[in-house]
């Protein structure tokens, strides 16, 4: 579930960033922050919440959990507390199989402009 590397450019993320890129809103990043131990930003001296990769994916983890497979919060934390294996969510699942479709019509077109058996180059 980790993140395309191609788009980690930055070493931390504020909550509005996190929100954006994940769809979740700002109001339940900071209720999970409280209900789940394993998401915990870094907060500047202000309080300003900066995220890592690692809280991202942590929270990745937890939507799966919550939104995907309708777990209760304690559900989810249980299933987090015993290090039970969380599947790939649904949305990393889609940007690796476009990855691959991309990569497959690459392949494609080079093999369209080879010109058939017995024909000169």
């Amino acid at each position: 579930m980790a993140l395309n590397t191609q788009k980690v450019l930055k070493k931390y993320y504020s909550i509005k960033e996190v929100s954006d890129m994940l769809g979740i809103p700002d109001s339940t990043l900071r209720y999970w922050e409280k209900e789940f131990k394993q998401i915990c930003p870094k907060k500047s001296s202000s309080g300003v919440r900066r995220y890592t990769v690692e809280d991202i994916e942590q929270i990745k983890k937890v939507n799966h959990l919550v939104k995907e497979k309708s777990l209760t919060i304690k559900g989810a934390k249980t299933q987090l507390d015993r290090n039970l294996p969380v599947q790939a969510d649904t949305q990393d699942i889609v940007e690796r199989l476009k990855n691959v479709r991309e990569e497959l019509k690459s392949i494609l077109q080079e093999l369209d402009a080879i010109p058939p058996c017995g024909q000169p180059l």
